[in-house]
């Protein structure tokens, strides 16, 4: 696929899941990523499913806050399309019955962020 379309079918699905996740959240969600990093010269959207993972220090990334973790909607490489970052214990587990209820699953792999 061309650059400038993967991207806009990338950007499509970011909005997507930034609109979902906003009603939510407070509208506090941001975008992410709208590429996959493949590694090669092939441009690739972000897939156009939906899976949460939240994210912690324990995964490797070093939180700018000592909120908690951040919340992530990604597809199924892991690629994050929308984040919402500060998310308490508390709001983690109200929002995990949330996705449960929307039957969004979970994602257990490695998580990409945009950096």
């Amino acid at each position: 696929m061309q650059y400038f379309q993967a991207l806009k079918l990338g950007q499509k699905r970011v909005a997507i899941a930034r609109e979902y996740l906003n009603k939510l959240t407070n509208n506090k969600a941001m975008p992410a990523l709208a590429l996959r990093d493949n590694k090669s010269n092939i441009w690739d959207p972000v897939g156009e499913e939906n899976l949460y993972a939240f994210v912690d220090e324990s995964a490797g990334f070093v939180l700018t806050d000592n909120s908690g973790y951040i919340l992530a909607l990604v597809d199924n490489t892991g690629t994050s399309k929308t984040i919402v970052q500060g998310i308490t214990k508390e709001q983690k587990e109200n929002l995990i019955n949330l996705f449960q209820k929307d039957f969004i699953s979970e994602y257990r792999g490695k998580v990409i962020l945009p950096v």
